[in-house]
């Protein structure tokens, strides 16, 4: 099929190079040929009279043409799987679908095993792939490298729906043989004492960016770590605090020597959504799969 004399079979080889910036890579992701995908991207750079991908040393780089074509070509492509692939209804118990979800190490200790149980229980072909988050999420929409993110509110696109899954309360842990926790934790206590800090990575503010500008303090970062899961277990042996989610510290509670504490100063909740792609809305099985993860929600506070 030509539109403007172009092959549209054309855009999905362009895709494919532009993500892999390699012609090898690219032939293997759309089951082609290596010579294949060498004369489709000669017959590309025919038409937009452009290279489109040069070779910089071992590597290929887009040209600021074909970075400029990079998302509308990729945005065209998922209108089209959204609008043709999409089955017009969902049968989990018969389902082999997989989904793909971004998500934190705090959505994977907390939310994610009551999630998986219950999706067992209605579709338990269905195959979940849990994908890291990454700098700037909505592109993995965007880009079709997911399906759903589970994230705070603030990380989400405006170019997308989304809805509130859960709210979660901010607590203090501190390790239960440390004097901190046999007294009362004070504003003063808190301030005075070395902290384990969260910076979750690239694109991704650190609870720190809060703290100084709403607050006007600072705390005394003594420890770093990339992880949510694990910042409530390094205070132990230690008079560290680590100021992590609520729901989070009390599962790590059922297994490590520490005490929760409310946070000495007041603290927004965070909101914790479900957000998928503007052409996906109708899908029916995103549909049943934004329904399940809310009652695994229920679930989850129900058995906690």
């Amino acid at each position: 099929m030509r539109f403007n004399n172009l092959d549209l079979n054309l855009l999905v080889a362009l895709d494919a190079l532009l993500s892999e910036r390699s012609i090898s890579r690219a032939a293997e992701r759309v089951h082609l040929s290596q010579p294949a995908m060498s004369n489709a991207l000669s017959r590309l750079r025919e038409y937009f009279n452009d290279e489109l991908l040069v070779q910089v040393g071992r590597k290929m780089e887009p040209t600021p043409r074909a970075e400029g074509l990079a998302d509308a070509v990729r945005d065209v492509l998922v209108r089209v799987e959204a609008t043709i692939s999409t089955q017009p209804i969902f049968l989990p118990r018969e389902s082999s679908r997989v989904f793909r979800l971004l998500v934190s190490d705090y959505t994977l200790s907390t939310l994610m095993p009551y999630a998986l149980a219950l999706i067992y229980e209605e579709a338990p072909a269905v195959r979940i792939e849990l994908r890291a988050h990454v700098a700037h999420p909505a592109r993995a929409l965007e880009r079709a490298d997911a399906d759903m993110l589970i994230i705070p509110s603030e990380y989400c696109s405006s170019e997308h729906p989304m809805e509130v899954v859960l709210e979660e309360e901010f607590c203090c842990v501190l390790w239960k043989d440390s004097p901190l926790a046999r007294a009362p934790l004070t504003q003063e206590t808190y301030l005075d004492a070395g902290h384990v800090v969260v910076l979750p990575g690239e694109g991704h503010p650190a609870m720190e960016d809060w703290f100084v500008p709403h607050l006007g303090v600072s705390r005394r970062v003594e420890v770093t770590t990339f992880s949510f899961a694990t910042s409530a277990q390094l205070v132990v042996g230690t008079q560290r605090i680590a100021t992590v989610h609520r729901r989070l510290a009390k599962r790590v509670q059922e297994y490590a020597p520490i005490v929760i504490r409310d946070v000495p100063f007041p603290m927004p909740v965070m909101q914790q959504t479900l957000q998928w792609h503007a052409h996906r809305t109708a899908d029916p099985g995103l549909t049943w799969l934004r329904g399940l993860l809310k009652e695994s929600v229920t679930r989850m506070d129900r058995q906690n």
